[in-house]
């Protein structure tokens, strides 16, 4: 007889909250798997009658929906709420539509990550490393944040909850620190927004420097796009589009970006061979591998300070390399969308979607990130000048893109047009992914009455929060567009700094996040490993075989591991402890930048209360 097995009773909330073991990881019995009885079912495993498709059951209190599937279940078999002690029931008109399939979850998540990082700031990794270690540098970015993914992937599959980032650090850390991952997500992501919409304006601005066309021989004595109206107009035009987007139903969303994504996807393809082919022809003659060659190099040769004092040799490419990471990490940033979706995401158990999906999502990202950097530094030297930026944090224009500067330098015409262009889509589309991910987390912190003030119009708010239509919050998209209208700023003669700034303090607070999530991984890892070895009496029924088998990880039902994850969750946390502590060493030289200090570190402000 076909066995499908249910959620386990919770423990008391008092051991739930700081040890994991205690959570539901049953539903690994599968029809191969030896069974007990109906009778005799261990008394946290209870098998669902065939002939109900759903199926309602209590436990000490918490209510449990089943759903039976034929493929692979996790410890829930639909998105859950770790709330109230691990109700499962979600009240009526507060549940997200599950309209997401596989193929629109990956593509959001690759959206999400191709914004305006790559394409900005991809000149910036060359300059302050070099053509190679620039490539290098998103390697060993990637490797980070793709560590980070498969800590709160593994969790995911298991637990696919509201708000993963907020209940997993509150559930094995602490409910302080799982709040304030929640807050400095959600912060992130309305920031990432407002960044979109700045770059956007920056991006109508597009001037190239005449003296350089000059240099290049280029056909054309200018070469700009720079329209008469106001940088708010072009705010508000985009800002609109953003918020239409995340009105539609979910589905609908979901279909848009898997063609987004697409797009983007043979775009950056598209890029990589038009550089290596460019190369290859030579349009103008200068020899293979010439920006690797005298007088130009490999690596950047030395890093320029604030005080313009230059730090030569071995330290100060190292002092580069450094720096190169810490703006790749903004182009990497949506990793954890796949997580975020878990909730909306209909083949969340039968096909994978989160082990298959953190992988394909970091494969794809590295991969082409790496590609386009290193073929665009083929044509592009670190010395040249729209991509020499020694600022402590900016964001150029879109002249200042090394993917603009190729084209020009090899007389190319329409090219930089084109690109210019699809960065304005790409910005588009990545904040309006951005927005997504601020109102799912916001709607996750809704559900949550403890993170909300005990005040009757702030409970009210929460509780409009909490509303979907439609499977749709669209409270909570509102409210957090309406951060969104910090894009105003670009009306500031000094929007590039303050881009920059901004851009900066949506890492370091994702990097706090990312650190949690590790964090969270560690203690969950070293749970599930004693319950395995039965070392925990935590666990209801924990000497019955069958019940350690379902805290295993080499179970060939267990939903997703990595090999070396727990070695991956420390290397994580310690990257990410070192990105946050290190991201502004530069606004401590003199002159000391007291703006790009707050920028630089306000989020770790935001984290110390905790």
């Amino acid at each position: 007889m076909e066995q499908v097995g249910s959620a386990k009773e919770f423990p008391s909330q008092n051991i739930i909250s700081r040890r994991p073991v205690g959570i539901a990881m049953s539903s690994l019995v599968s029809p191969g798997t030896p069974s007990y009885p109906p009778s005799t079912y261990p008394p946290s495993i209870h098998p669902a009658s065939p002939e109900q498709d759903n199926v309602s059951q209590s436990h000490g209190g918490h209510s449990i929906t089943l759903l039976r599937t034929p493929e692979r279940l996790g410890p829930y078999s639909q998105p859950y709420s770790l709330e109230d002690g691990g109700n499962a029931a979600i009240q009526p008109g507060n549940q997200l539509s599950a309209e997401l399939t596989e193929r629109h979850v990956n593509m959001m998540a690759f959206s999400q990550c191709v914004g305006i990082g790559l394409f900005l700031q991809a000149g910036r990794v060359i300059y302050l490393a070099g053509p190679g270690l620039g490539a290098i540098a998103y390697i060993v970015t990637g490797t980070v944040l793709w560590s980070c993914a498969a800590c709160l992937g593994e969790m995911t599959a298991l637990f696919p909850v509201k708000g993963p980032i907020i209940e997993f650090p509150r559930r094995f850390l602490d409910e302080s620190l799982g709040y304030t991952a929640g807050w400095m997500t959600w912060f992130s992501w309305i920031v990432l927004v407002a960044a979109e919409l700045v770059a956007i304006t920056h991006i109508f601005q597009f001037r190239y420097p005449q003296e350089l066309l000059q240099a290049a021989r280029y056909p054309d004595p200018t070469l700009e796009f720079y329209p008469s109206a106001s940088p708010a107009v072009y705010v508000l035009c985009f800002f609109l589009i953003m918020l239409t987007f995340n009105m539609l139903p979910v589905r609908w969303f979901g279909r848009l970006e898997y063609i987004f994504g697409t797009i983007k996807m043979l775009f950056i393809i598209a890029l990589i061979l038009f550089n290596v082919i460019i190369h290859i022809q030579q349009p103008v003659k200068r020899g293979a591998f010439w920006t690797y060659n005298e007088p130009y190099s490999f690596a950047a040769r030395n890093m320029t300070l604030p005080n313009e004092d230059v730090v030569q040799g071995d330290a100060g490419r190292l002092l580069g390399v450094w720096e190169a990471m810490t703006t790749c990490l903004f182009g990497m940033i949506g990793f954890e969308t796949i997580a975020i979706t878990a909730a909306e995401n209909k083949h969340l158990r039968t096909e994978e979607t989160v082990k298959i999906g953190t992988r394909k999502i970091s494969l794809r990202i590295i991969t082409l990130y790496t590609l386009a950097t290193f073929t665009v530094g083929l044509n592009v030297p670190y010395t040249y000048p729209t991509v020499v930026d020694n600022a402590v944090i900016s964001f150029g224009f879109g002249q200042n893109s090394a993917f603009v500067a190729s084209p020009v330098i090899n007389r190319l015409r329409v090219w930089p047009y084109i690109v210019n262009d699809f960065i304005i889509f790409s910005a588009t589309t990545a904040g309006a992914n951005g927005l997504y991910n601020a109102s799912r987390t916001l709607h996750a912190l809704a559900s949550i009455h403890e993170v909300w003030p005990n005040w009757g119009p702030v409970q009210a708010l929460r509780r409009r929060l909490e509303r979907t239509n439609y499977g749709v919050p669209h409270a909570a998209v509102v409210l957090s567009a309406c951060f969104g209208l910090m894009g105003f700023l670009a009306c500031n003669p000094d929007s590039q700094k303050i881009l920059g700034r901004m851009v900066r303090c949506c890492v370091v607070s994702m990097m706090i996040t990312y650190g949690l999530v590790a964090a969270s991984f560690i203690e969950f890892y070293k749970s599930v490993e004693g319950a395995a070895a039965g070392q925990t009496m935590e666990v209801v029924d924990i000497y019955n075989p069958l019940v350690r088998q379902l805290y295993d990880r080499s179970n060939p039902r267990y939903p997703y591991r990595s090999h070396g994850q727990c070695l991956r969750a420390y290397y994580a946390l310690l990257a990410c402890s070192l990105f946050v502590i290190f991201n502004g060493w530069r606004t401590f030289i003199s002159p000391v930048n007291i703006k790009d200090f707050f920028g630089c570190y306000i989020a770790v402000g935001c984290l110390l209360p905790s």
